[in-house]
């Protein structure tokens, strides 16, 4: 029991040194791998960047320790990173203090799910993600991730759309009116950087080789081009009307959601009393609130949207300070300094002795030093409740994916490997990242190869690299500052390339064409409504279910005829010659509910086509489970067949519903000698009772032939 509790103590039997320098070098290894990636993935959940740190702190260790594989890698991961950014969304604005906070409390809720379907051992109910919804959520996110990463790719700043492919419209028109190429090529110089070492050697860590050039590089260059200036060296009325008008507007929100929250406050007064009257007033005012804020914020977005595509351009003065002009209103006789400076400008009002104008590309910049601080994030029930169908699918998800990688690498290993104590494993990774200021994580394929192919032995690998982040916490984080965002960007559009999976669509309709059609849908469903991602595998999960239960209320019922080969097949599939007096009827399903008039229908039918008719064998070794409306129903069954003149046995029963026949008393009105073991057995004791007055010379069904 203690080691049940503790599962990494049984790693320590027979560890030894040769152990621990392998797993030391596959820790540190997935470590410079780990680093660069978790700050990229962290921007991708809509978080600054070092929270990605501070998620490949706690979480990989604890996971290793408490978890069944040996191998499996947990940290950030692009597909939860997505689906933290798409449930956090509609509540808060990314990387704001709300955001970082729901986003620690989603890692807590995900891990309590995780940690509770373990403990109850219930792993199975990842099942009802099935593999073709999960390949074309997979595919679709993919193309998502990739896409979303084109607004830093092009060193350009948008409004998030209600739809992903409107957002990447407007990506696309900031990128026209302007690219900042030094952000461009920084970009396509770490891409050039990871695909040529992948290609010429796959052990080199081209991720941090990337991550550590282009640092230096923009460094060396100075990038980063930032300015704070007051709003009187802007020469541009235009401008200075924008600014007072965005401002403006950012104010009447402000105030419009005070007087809703007053309004709201006053509307659950009224409804304590009673006062009907007072809370239909209070209704109708909060309907004029929301409206006046959504236009205040049409109008926000408008004016930011003109402020970010003004372009100006900077002329140095004697005494040493800079005036920006309107880059087509610059004067003839002004010297410009060669720079396309912008306006940086974000979801709060802009100060005016405060504006910051950046002449070059993003960076990472500040990243706090040390490690995060221990709490346990607040709770509130109304956020909870949010975050909780979110919370279910990412648990789900995140589980899939770990689950899978765990899987592979075993079949390698050839390790016993428990899907329930892995679950605790994550469960556990993620309360405890939760508590240092994570969010949700979940198994990494690409981590999990790189620390199999480096020779980790134990889950005390992933210690390692825990320890290795902590140093760099600790000690690295100001050789960060100057990492441009373009080359994060970079990173996770090369990590995602291995999510897409063309192939696995061919796969899926090959071997059934509604599966193909399923993760299609769940392809198409997923990038029609992003970033409500939910929405796309809620579709597909639907139209599984659907399918399967289409599929249990309609079972394949086959009439069986002899082959050439002398074995029993589906008469219609192989064209065979059917016999008019006996009617082998095989059902291939569980009798119940659902099906069971199904069954009847199709008996029935089988009755009024053929005149000649005289015995029904069931073949029943396909009924592995029968209900109380399955017995219902065929005890009935045997009563109609009967009274038509006709007789009706069993045969291949299995033993489950021999013992609700038993338990029913149906065994008794069907007849001992009405059930059989095999189907040649039932038909030679049927044989002669039905073709007693038969004109066919020969029965198809015999294995010889008699007259």
């Amino acid at each position: 029991m203690f080691v049940r509790i503790f599962p990494f103590l049984e790693l320590l039997k027979n560890y030894n040194i040769a152990k621990l320098r392998a797993d030391a070098i596959a820790g540190l290894t997935v470590a410079l791998v780990l680093i660069p990636q978790s700050m990229a993935y962290a921007q991708l959940a809509g978080l600054p960047s070092y929270y990605g740190l501070y998620a490949a702190f706690l979480p990989p260790l604890v996971a290793a320790l408490f978890g069944s594989s040996r191998q499996l890698a947990t940290g950030p991961v692009a597909v939860v990173s997505l689906m933290t950014a798409a449930s956090l969304g509609p509540l808060a604005t990314s990387g704001s203090e709300n955001y970082i906070a729901y986003a620690i409390l989603l890692a807590l809720i995900v891990g309590a799910f995780q940690f509770l379907l373990g403990v109850l051992r219930l792993g199975l109910v990842v099942n009802f993600l099935s593999h073709p919804v999960v390949n074309g959520f997979t595919n679709a996110a993919a193309i998502i991730i990739a896409t979303s990463q084109l607004s830093k790719m092009f060193g350009v700043s948008v409004d998030e759309a209600e739809h992903h492919y409107e957002t990447i419209i407007r990506v696309v028109q900031a990128a026209v009116h302007y690219t900042h190429w030094p952000t461009f090529i920084m970009g396509i110089g770490a891409f050039a950087i990871m695909f040529g070492l992948k290609k010429l050697n796959p052990r080199i860590p081209n991720v941090l080789v990337a991550v550590s050039l282009t640092t230096v590089i923009s460094w060396a260059i100075g990038f980063q081009q930032d300015l704070k200036i007051d709003v009187s060296r802007i020469d541009s009325p235009k401008t200075a009307e924008l600014i007072a008008g965005f401002n403006n507007a950012l104010d009447e929100i402000t105030i419009l959601a005070e007087e809703r929250t007053k309004n709201t406050g006053l509307m659950e007064e009224a409804q304590q009393k009673h006062d009907k009257i007072a809370f239909l007033e209070g209704k109708r005012k909060e309907e004029d609130l929301t409206i006046a804020m959504e236009e205040a914020k049409i109008r926000a977005a408008s004016l930011r949207k003109e402020i970010r595509n003004l372009l100006f351009a900077g002329v140095g003065q004697p005494d040493g300070f800079t005036i920006f002009y309107l880059k087509d209103e610059t004067p003839r006789n002004a010297n410009p300094d060669g720079k396309i400076w912008r306006m940086k400008i974000g979801n709060k009002p802009l100060k005016d002795d405060s504006i910051t104008m950046t002449g070059g590309g993003a960076v990472v910049g500040t990243v706090p030093q040390g490690l995060p601080s221990f709490t346990i994030p607040p709770l509130s029930a109304k956020v909870v409740m949010h975050l909780l169908p979110y919370a279910i699918i990412i648990s789900l998800l995140g589980f899939m994916e770990a689950i899978s990688i765990a899987k592979a690498l075993a079949g390698k290993t050839g390790q016993r490997l428990d899907p329930n104590q892995e679950l605790i494993g994550q469960g556990l990774s993620n309360m405890a990242g939760a508590i240092g200021q994570s969010y949700p994580v979940s198994g990494s394929f690409s981590r999990s190869a790189v620390n199999f192919q480096s020779g980790a032995v134990t889950g005390f690998s992933s210690a390692f690299t825990s320890i290795a982040v902590v140093i760099a916490l600790l000690f690295f984080t100001p050789l960060l500052y100057h990492l441009p965002q373009s080359v994060l960007a970079a990173v996770i559009m090369m990590a995602v390339i291995g999510l897409l999976n063309v192939s696995g669509f061919i796969h899926a309709w090959k071997a059934q064409k509604y599966d193909g059609i399923i993760s299609i849908i769940s392809f198409i469903a997923t990038l029609a409504f992003a970033p409500h991602l939910d929405k796309g595998i809620m579709i597909g999960v639907v139209l599984s279910i659907s399918v399967f239960l289409y599929k249990s209320m309609k079972p394949k019922i086959s009439l069986l005829a002899r082959h050439e080969d002398r074995s029993l097949r589906c008469m219609q599939t192989h064209s065979l010659q059917e016999c008019e007096h006996i009617a082998m009827v095989q059902f291939e399903g569980p009798l119940f509910f659902a099906n069971s008039s199904y069954l009847e229908d199709s008996i029935r039918g089988i009755i009024e086509t053929k005149k000649k008719l005289k015995h029904i064998i069931l073949v029943a070794h396909g009924i592995n489970e029968m209900d109380a409306s399955g017995e219902e129903t065929l005890s009935l069954l045997v009563d109609r067949v009967r009274s038509a003149g006709l007789d009706i046995s069993l045969c291949g029963v299995n033993e489950s519903v021999l013992k609700v026949l038993k338990r029913t008393h149906l065994l008794e009105k069907i007849g001992q000698d009405h059930i059989f073991n095999a189907p040649e057995q039932a038909i030679n004791k049927v044989f002669p009772i039905a073709h007693k007055e038969a004109t066919e010379k020969e029965c198809p069904l015999l294995t010889d032939s008699k007259s």
